[in-house]
């Protein structure tokens, strides 16, 4: 979604009223709670609360998940961060970047109301974008589910100025849908959403490894490769990372890895050839280079210039 913005506490409550009397919860919802093994009721009762003020629920929301999550963060800290004065809100794309540079990894969830539940079994609060008004006149908000009771058909929400907001299941499904069913879990990258899918963690832990520190995103890619072994991509993130903090024999096992589920994969024989380099096993790196360089596509120039590295280590006195 290319915009969002938070409203004022007063519009989106009256909206509310008025147009969620004649909602109704999609079929596909319903479905979803049928399983057997949802617990009926949950809630996180020890999730903290930041109350939101005017035009101000990003940042609350997301310092709610952020401090959660163990990183203590006052919504104050994070408004210059997420909030977009001339949109009188947060931007999505702000949301995640913000929770990613203070050390969390943001996933966003499959768009299923039973992954939602799923995470907050999990002891995770959830990020949720809603739309209160409707498609023409919008009133987006950030709220974070915190429970459920099934038998009540409830929601339990932190939101704007309430602490513990009970929503009907069927007027959250709705508003919750306007928004494209956008969930978000933040976590340490050691912990991993239960509920999110291979290539939705994939695409978290590449974002989250742009603004991380090494440790952190070989953090999360060794536990999202524990789940996903035959996940090249998040194998040469492994790689890449062990690489650069000096672990060669971490780095090799990881392309290696990569490799073994992939074997035409050219970024990480060039990879590994550079990790063999370093090693002094120049034969063998020089193998994996030149097959970079053979398979082609973007990564042959980033080979070719791999090979001729490896081939000035060979070039010196008493080493080949």
């Amino acid at each position: 979604m290319a915009r969002s913005w938070s409203i004022p506490p007063w519009r989106g409550l009256l909206l509310a009223a008025v147009l969620l009397l004649s909602a109704c919860a999609t079929p596909v919802a319903r479905q979803q709670l049928a399983r057997t093994d949802l617990p009926r009721q949950i809630e996180l009762a020890d999730t903290p609360f930041f109350p939101q003020e005017e035009y101000q629920c990003g940042p609350a929301a997301l310092a709610t998940v952020l401090t959660a999550s163990g990183k203590t963060v006052a919504p104050d800290e994070l408004t210059n961060q997420v909030y977009v004065p001339a949109r009188q809100g947060s931007l999505q794309i702000e949301m995640l970047a913000a929770a990613r540079r203070h050390g969390r990894v943001a996933t966003v969830l499959p768009p299923r109301l039973d992954a939602l539940l799923d995470e907050v079994r999990a002891g995770h609060p959830v990020l949720v974008m809603q739309n209160l008004g409707l498609s023409w006149w919008p009133s987006w908000h950030y709220a974070v589910v915190v429970g459920y009771n099934l038998e009540h058909d409830e929601m339990v929400l932190r939101s704007g100025t309430f602490r513990r907001q009970l929503m009907s299941l069927t007027a959250f499904e709705n508003t919750w849908a306007r928004s494209e069913h956008w969930a978000v879990a933040v976590l340490p990258p050691d912990t991993l959403p239960v509920s999110a899918d291979e290539a939705g963690t994939t695409a978290a832990l590449v974002a989250f490894d742009r603004l991380a520190t090494r440790a952190d995103a070989r953090s999360g890619y060794a536990s999202a490769l524990k789940r996903w072994p035959n996940n090249p991509m998040l194998a040469i993130g492994l790689g890449n990372t062990a690489y650069a903090m000096h672990d060669l024999p971490a780095a090799r096992r990881a392309l290696e890895q990569a490799l073994a589920a992939q074997p035409d994969n050219a970024a990480a024989h060039n990879n590994l050839a550079v990790v063999l380099a370093d090693q002094g096993e120049l034969e063998q790196a020089r193998r994996h280079a030149e097959r970079a360089l053979a398979l082609g596509g973007p990564w042959q120039e980033t080979a070719r210039a791999t090979l001729q590295e490896i081939e000035k280590k060979a070039a010196k006195p008493g080493v080949r």
